[in-house]
């Protein structure tokens, strides 16, 4: 389990000649009892892996549609108690990994060291912290260590080169590449400095570089993986399971995955 099995779910995904795609979509979101259906769906729709974000009051990475899916989940109750429990009791019919999403607060009022087990016990593979820089990051970063759950880094465009080093050689699981200046969102392009910047991260990580932030179409994710590993999804994915558009969000992960099409 947990950071061993996501590094090996991804690299069968590599073998089988796919882009990665992870997409995101917040806990909670259309309420708990919906959550099992949509990582099954997501799963028989080729993910590679989900990312699952934790409702939070002040989501400071996250943009318009992402932060309305989060005060939706919290008018639903969803806490990160409510979250891990439920990921407890369907674990045993989970194949496809889990990746939390979450800010350092919810961490710190759960407990650092409880949180760690009980995200090992619920069957979670890899914790995202978008809030917590790598020189404060030693408490959590021990405590998921000791679960063998992956720490999974954000490298940001804005980063001097040796900064994007030593995030890279400290990487679990998957790079987070954010391939934009500012909060989650759909864009219409990426500028041309993102290429380069891609492309040096792939030569400094051992795991996988995926591309985040402003991704919402196929031909983004074939622009973008062609110059790292595959990307990750959010706002798209949100606001079409939110639209009952599901037929879209399938067809936005298997055109991405195809490694045959180039945009």
């Amino acid at each position: 389990m947990g950071r061993q099995k996501l590094e090996q779910a991804l690299q069968q995904k590599q073998a089988a000649n796919q882009n990665l795609f992870v997409p995101y979509i917040m806990a909670g979101d259309g309420g708990l009892d919906l959550l099992e259906e949509r990582i099954n769906f997501l799963q028989e729709s080729g993910a590679s892996a989900i990312e699952l974000g934790i409702p939070f009051s002040d989501p400071i990475a996250d943009g318009p549609t992402i932060q309305e899916a989060g005060i939706r989940a919290l008018a639903n109750g969803t806490s990160l108690a409510s979250i891990l429990e439920f990921l407890k009791s369907t674990k045993v019919d989970r194949s496809i990994p889990i990746i939390l999403m979450t800010y350092v607060n919810p961490i710190y009022r759960y407990g650092m060291e409880q949180f760690a087990k009980d995200c090992a016990d619920s069957g979670v593979d890899g914790i995202i912290i978008p809030d917590v820089p790598m020189e404060e990051e030693g408490p959590i970063a021990t405590h998921l260590k000791n679960e063998k759950i992956a720490f999974i880094r954000l490298a940001a465009m804005t980063s001097p080169e040796e900064r994007l080093k030593e995030i890279a050689s400290k990487s679990e699981g998957f790079l987070y590449a954010v391939a934009v200046m500012g909060t989650t969102g759909a864009r219409s392009s990426h500028g041309d400095n993102v290429k380069s910047y891609l492309e040096n991260l792939k030569k400094y990580s051992t795991v996988p570089v995926l591309a985040g932030f402003g991704v919402s179409t196929v031909e983004q994710a074939h622009e973008l993986s062609s110059h790292c590993d595959g990307v990750i999804v959010g706002s798209k994915i949100v606001d079409l399971l939110h639209q009952g558009k599901n037929n879209e969000v399938k067809n936005l992960i298997q055109g991405s995955i195809q490694t045959s099409i180039h945009a």
